[in-house]
């Protein structure tokens, strides 16, 4: 069949991180490498390609639309899969996606066919083997069912590496920051940490998968970028599989920098690990610091203090790791908690921030307990960015959270 992969472009709404990040698509480069050797696959990033969906629909017409989305990408997701229908209304249109994964029903629109919720390497290629027979319609429009009895995490680990040629076109303008080229890598899936306020756990169903190391640095040896984005939800979990990677790279004479996220109780605890990454390519990390009062972090259920941020921000500095911390601004924070954060960071001198107003994300365990105080309505999926604020504030006006 004639696939077409769809990187979604933002919304007009939406607070998006465009001048200072753009990653390569590495969930369509997997949907790819998957069903490659049986049919015809394109990728289309609309993040990047500016011309219309039309055209693209007009150039390579499709039997299959394919497209990933986050939750801020839903209203994008149903006009593009109107445009297609419109188009040609024998086009199946199959969305997929972490949001997709964790909320299905946010999908659910007369244009869109399939929403692939689970297994979605598996399930893509068993759907497209039915479409060629024609026997699609017996199956439901969200596909949950793995079909076959594949282990956790036989379903979660791909089997494949993903097929970065197919973005060829597009690398040169892939970038992190300064991390620049930079290609996405992924060798671990889920988290398992319990954070309230996370996505990560739900999408895994709770669980925490890992790639072996080997087939990861095999993969490393295809990447011609000098800068690798590692985007596990947390790299820095088990001492011993770190300890491992750092060999392999020198092993293998590998020569890349690498960008990573990981927790401060780690960093903390493992100065050596640090060390020991930061010889061999270990360049920045990003790090949940959440936030500089301790009790909110016992209510993020973070598992971690101030005490531990602060001292992992220190071992970063010591080995010239870069430190890009995540904080998020409680909804519930007066002039002196937004004073209190200023004073921490320059305390701390941290050069790269950000701040993310707290966002209860729908299928996270925090979403329930502020329904009924959404300042952004459900369906105003756009601004559902981590930049908006979502959620009336407790204690100051929506313009005092905004200019603090």
């Amino acid at each position: 069949m004639n696939v077409l992969l769809v990187r979604p472009r933002p919304h007009a709404d939406t607070i998006g991180l465009q001048s200072m990040m753009i990653c390569e698509p590495l969930e369509l480069e997997y949907l790819a490498a998957m069903v490659q050797d049986h049919h015809q696959v394109s990728l289309i990033d609309l993040i990047i390609d500016k011309k219309p969906l039309l055209y693209h629909l007009q150039q390579i017409q499709p039997q299959v639309v394919a497209l990933t989305a986050y939750i801020a990408h839903v209203n994008v997701i149903k006009e593009y899969a109107r445009i297609i229908k419109s188009f040609d209304p024998t086009i199946h249109v199959v969305i997929g996606g972490v949001h997709a994964e964790v909320v299905p029903e946010d999908f659910f629109d007369p244009h869109i066919d399939f929403i692939v919720a689970k297994n979605p390497l598996q399930n893509f290629s068993s759907l497209l083997t039915q479409m060629e027979a024609g026997t699609e319609g017996v199956l439901p429009k969200v596909i949950t069912n793995p079909g076959t009895h594949a282990s956790p995490a036989e379903e979660f680990i791909p089997p494949v590496f993903p097929k970065r040629s197919i973005t060829a076109h597009y690398r040169h303008r892939y970038y992190y920051i300064y991390h620049n080229p930079c290609a996405l890598l992924k060798t671990s899936y889920g988290c398992p940490y319990t954070c309230s306020f996370c996505f990560c756990r739900q999408v895994t169903d709770g669980g925490y998968f890992e790639r072996k190391l080997t087939d990861v640095i095999e993969e490393i040896k295809g990447i011609t970028e000098p800068e690798i984005y590692i985007v596990d939800d947390n790299f820095l979990v088990d001492p011993q599989r770190v300890r491992q990677f750092c060999s392999l790279l020198e092993d293998h004479s590998i020569d890349k920098h690498f960008l990573i996220y990981g927790r401060a109780d780690f960093i903390a605890a493992h100065e050596d690990i640090i060390a020991r990454f930061a010889q061999v390519g270990l360049r920045a990390v990003i790090v949940g610091v959440e936030s500089p009062n301790p009790q909110e972090l016992e209510k993020y259920n973070k598992k971690s203090s101030v005490l531990l941020n602060e001292q992992a921000i220190r071992v970063l500095a010591k080995y010239d790791v870069d430190c890009y911390a995540t904080l998020i601004v409680g909804i519930d924070w007066t002039k002196e908690d937004f004073f209190l954060l200023q004073q921490w960071l320059q305390k701390m001198k941290l050069r790269f921030i950000n701040l993310q107003p707290f966002t209860p994300l729908p299928g996270t365990p925090v979403y329930d307990d502020y329904q009924d105080q959404l300042l952004i309505p459900r369906d105003c999926y756009q601004q559902w960015d981590l930049a908006n604020l979502v959620v009336q504030p407790s204690n100051i006006s929506v313009r005092r959270y905004y200019y603090y």
